[in-house]
């Protein structure tokens, strides 16, 4: 195989590899110097190629630019929905810190650059700690390398975007991690409003106390020590959130390709 069609070929899987990264978690991160993203995808590239690339032909017409904007979505799409079950984390955060106070309190999140809630920040830097243990950055790159054997070079991705299966996928998709990031914040959300039930009970019993002056430190209190309680329970619930998370890539490999 010459230089000349081994060039375009190796593009094309440099581009889906590089918006893979550019949206995928962990590697997305701000703090990733973009000189690392652009040559860690570089070299996983190269042997991407080395593997799938070698046997394959792409046209070197105008239609080549068709072809690298489909490997670019494909790439984008791929990270789109890991990060969005990802996010299902600050998510539960944002429910939490609503009802324990912290809503006016947010912080920046060093991940993505934006403005954050504490609880969610606190709830992101373990499920990242959590996610490196476990090797989750490794089933990502098994999920870049594995999306050629459903997700060819030369496949016909347009036209499923076209049938409205990949709008259908991502809106069932973020309805999921939704639902995920509601049940994580449930338990500590239901005694929260047991203890505005309380609040209110004190009020109507006992109106010489200040509610308002009672009632925020006292949910403060309350919050942090569930937090304190169900910590253990994170691992789980993280477990199960990053099974969910590979599951819906290997459904969105199917839904914008083909199953080998």
């Amino acid at each position: 195989m010459d230089i000349m069609q081994a060039l375009p070929v190796f593009m094309l899987v440099f581009c889906r590899i590089t918006a893979f990264f550019v949206a995928a978690p962990v590697f997305s991160s701000r703090t990733v110097p973009n000189t690392f993203k652009i040559g860690f995808s570089g070299m996983v590239a190269v042997l991407i190629f080395l593997v799938y690339g070698t046997k394959q032909t792409v046209p070197t017409d105008l239609t080549y630019i068709v072809f690298i904007l489909r490997e670019i979505l494909v790439g984008l799409l791929m990270g789109y929905v890991a990060t969005l079950m990802f996010t299902a984390i600050s998510m539960a955060g944002a429910f939490l810190d609503i009802q324990i106070g912290f809503g006016m309190a947010n912080v920046l999140d060093p991940m993505t650059g934006a403005s954050a809630p504490v609880t969610g920040n606190f709830k992101y830097a373990i499920a990242t700690l959590f996610f490196l243990g476990m090797n989750g950055h490794h089933y990502l790159l098994e999920a870049a390398l594995r999306s050629y054997d459903w997700i060819p070079i030369t496949g016909d991705v347009f036209a499923r975007i076209q049938n409205g299966n990949v709008s259908e996928f991502l809106i069932r998709a973020f309805g999921q991690s939704f639902m995920i990031a509601f049940q994580m914040a449930a338990p500590i959300i239901v005694a929260l409003f047991l203890t505005d039930v309380a609040l209110g009970f004190l009020a109507k019993t006992a109106p010489q106390y200040n509610i308002f002056v009672i009632g925020v430190p006292l949910k403060v209190l309350v919050g942090l020590i569930l937090l304190l309680v169900f910590m253990s329970s994170l691992v789980y619930s993280f477990q199960q959130l990053f099974e969910t998370l590979f599951k819906t890539l290997e459904n969105l490999l199917g839904t914008v390709g083909s199953r080998p």
